[in-house]
């Protein structure tokens, strides 16, 4: 066994560039080697913005062997009438390496074949590693690659080293101008080389001690946290860690190096949503907060490398951020000035989307569908008659920080700056909590609003873009949303569940296409409606296949309705728990016979099943014992039901289909007297109505 090392050395990678790089080299090499036949312990890559390393600790020096059989031409065209070898035949023997008499007859479903029987593999590992290398630097993908130099190879950023050794041994390849070889170079201050790499066993003490290069992004994350927690801690606070920004930190240098700056405190007077995005996006920078929660004048950033003069550094750092700080005061200075409604007049040139009029129209179609919502909601939400237009102008105002210095500037803020100015305005705390979280969630793994004016106003503006876009025809069509409609009905979705909302979807989604007015419809509303409520059910089965639900039981549980979203979830996960019974097939089969005599024969009953039985009708012990048993559930049914409690809904099931299975087995439905074979399919109807309530049994398949 030996080890290998490629490194792929290049200008600087922007950082989002370098782990997904990373994880492209590994999967790429693991599978070159695993399709070459050379056994391994596995691969393992880094990356820094200067590099891509693909690390094997282990590998065999010589291919697997193996014996194959490979078929050609069939018989009837390998062989003359004289049982001679044709040209296809003999071309056969000759492609495949093998003699003539070593070829053979082989019977396979298309007919008799001629075959042969050879070894491959046992090649060396060396001779395939570079084929191997080529393909995976080819494979490397970037949203756009560049070339240089006039050379037709084409990357993310110019290539400038290659280093692929197997032990002691260069592994030589070339790509246009580089060839491979033992030469690498480090950091480019620290210790810019080149160095020379005699083994693989050097390796990474030569990248770690000459280069000055910490290769593993874990560990450089490790560093700054560590060393972040401990400077601030001496300040006698902590840093306000941001998980995106710190994967993109450490992946924008080769050597972290911790620093803590400060600011000036009268800018501390800014809110804190504006402070960490100054720092954030735009210094990479971290802030630091007080064991209050408050922000401290401070800061911290990441250097890539040792500075020599540290107080130098530090000031450059600061100066930089202080002019930020001083933009984002001065909005804030101005926005302060502007009384909200100013903005609203300003929504009215700022279009929404083509025909859908401007934000201004938005933004009072929103304040339509939150007053709607505030008042279906009120009883079960507490809420008070006079709170409901404060819902309503939530809604209103969610747009209005769009005009505003500080969101025109910092577009990430919006919203929470809108928050902020009502409550600055004493709009209360309605107001603040619905303008403020009305992009939540934001994916499918973010919160969702924590308060319930954010959940209203969220729905209410995603609802709203869906019904727009959707009259319009503009449907998601593969891997193509660029309204992100997908993220709006998986928003709605979680935000109704996890809020426990008694919203009707088809009644929300008939109140946001109604607020529309004026505008001409590419697909008429009652077919928009139709789309859109088939576009949820296709989130909502997506969302719970994702969650480890089986797809049958997600499919079921959709099957029996979905307009009330906020007892679905229950439902399924009632279902679920059903599907694991011992007898839960036998059950499944039970009930699919009765709902599909009806579905089969109810066309045929001549009259419209209602449901509605009569039991002097009834012949026999089994027909009487099942009717009576569905009339003495039927209570229990329907307080369970009105309970959300479906666990014991199911449980009825289990009671209800012994009767449901005597009555099969011993009773004709469809008798010859009509008015007893009316009042059986209702008998089974009321049965059905009830089952199709819980669950579509017919997409259990089992």
């Amino acid at each position: 066994m030996a080890e290998f090392i490629l490194e792929i050395g290049t200008e600087e990678m922007p950082a989002r560039f370098v782990p997904k790089l990373a994880a492209e080299l590994e999967v790429a090499f693991a599978k070159g080697l695993s399709e070459s036949m050379v056994e391994n312990e596995g691969v393992k890559c880094y990356a820094t913005p200067r590099r891509i390393t693909a690390h094997v600790p282990s590998l065999a020096l010589t291919q697997l062997q193996e014996e194959e059989t490979v078929t050609g031409p069939p018989v009837r065209i390998a062989y003359d009438e004289d049982g001679n070898l044709t040209k296809a035949g003999a071309g056969f023997a000759k492609t495949q390496g093998v003699p003539e008499d070593a070829l053979f007859k082989m019977e396979t479903g298309k007919g008799e074949y001629l075959a042969a029987k050879k070894i491959v593999g046992g090649g060396k590992t060396a001779d395939i590693l570079p084929e191997i290398c080529i393909k995976c630097v080819q494979s490397l993908s970037f949203p756009k690659k560049m070339r240089w130099g006039g050379y037709d190879f084409a990357f993310g950023r110019p290539v400038r080293w290659i280093v692929a050794l197997l032990d002691a041994d260069v592994i030589e390849f070339t790509l246009e101008n580089l060839t491979s070889g033992r030469e690498t170079r480090g950091h480019r201050v620290m210790g810019s080389g080149p160095f020379i790499v005699n083994s693989t066993a050097d390796y990474f003490s030569i990248i770690e001690n000459d280069c000055k290069v910490v290769i593993d992004p874990e560990v450089r994350k490790k560093t700054i946290v560590t060393e972040g927690n401990r400077l601030a801690e001496e300040l006698g606070g902590e840093i306000v860690w941001n998980d995106s920004l710190l994967d993109e930190v450490a992946n924008l240098v080769e050597y972290p190096k911790p620093l803590i700056g400060d600011i000036d405190p009268l800018y501390l007077e800014l809110p804190r949503e504006v402070l960490l995005t100054s720092m954030q996006s735009h210094q990479k920078s971290f802030g630091v907060q007080g064991a209050d929660g408050k922000l401290l004048p401070h800061f911290l950033t990441t250097l890539n490398l040792e500075p020599k003069a540290v107080p130098l550094v530090k000031k450059g750092w600061e100066r930089v951020l202080k002019a930020r700080l001083e933009d984002a005061r001065f909005f804030w200075e101005a926005d302060c000035k502007v009384d909200m409604n100013t903005w609203l007049d300003k929504l009215e040139n700022v279009v929404f989307l083509g025909p859908l009029g401007s934000v201004g129209d938005k933004s009072r179609r929103i304040e339509t569908l939150c007053r709607k919502l505030a008042e279906t909601l009120a009883e079960s939400k507490g809420i008070m008659p006079g709170e409901i237009g404060k819902y309503a102008e939530a809604g209103r105002l969610a747009k209005a920080d769009l005009v505003s210095e500080m969101v025109i500037e910092f577009d990430s803020l919006q919203g929470k700056m809108g928050g902020i100015y009502a409550e600055r305005a004493g709009k209360g705390d309605i107001a603040y909590g619905g303008i403020y979280e009305q992009y939540l969630p934001a994916g499918p793994d973010t919160p969702v609003p924590s308060s319930l004016a954010g959940a209203l106003v969220s729905m209410a503006d995603k609802v709203d873009t869906m019904a727009g876009c959707f009259g319009l025809g503009k449907v998601p069509t593969g891997a193509n949303d660029p309204y992100a409609l997908r993220r709006c009905a998986l928003g709605i979705s979680r935000i109704i569940m996890e809020h426990d909302l008694d919203v009707d979807l088809e009644q929300l989604l008939t109140w946001a296409q109604e607020a529309y007015s004026g505008v001409k419809w590419k697909v008429e509303q009652p077919e928009a409606l139709e789309k859109l409520k088939e576009f949820f059910a296709q989130r909502l089965r997506a969302l719970f296949t994702g969650q480890g639900y089986a797809t049958r039981v997600a499919d079921a549980a959709l099957g029996a309705g979905f307009n009330d979203i906020r007892t679905l979830k229950a439902r399924l996960e009632a279902l679920s728990v059903f599907s694991k019974e011992e007898d839960f097939e036998q059950a499944v089969l039970t009930f699919k016979r009765a709902a599909n005599i009806i579905r089969k024969q109810g066309d045929e009953a001549g009259q419209e099943l209602t449901g509605s039985y009569d039991s002097d009708l009834f012949e026999g012990e089994h027909e009487q014992a099942f009717g009576s048993r569905l009339e003495e559930l039927a209570p229990r049914f329907d307080d369970l039901w009105e309970n959300g409690d479906f666990t014991g809904l199911f449980g009825l099931l289990g009671e209800l289909r012994p009767t449901v299975d005597g009555f099969f087995d011993n009773v004709m439905v469809m008798c010859d007297d009509g008015a007893v074979r009316l009042n059986r399919l209702n008998l089974l109807k009321a049965l059905v109505d009830r089952l199709g309530r819980l669950a579509d049994f017919n997409a259990l398949q089992v």
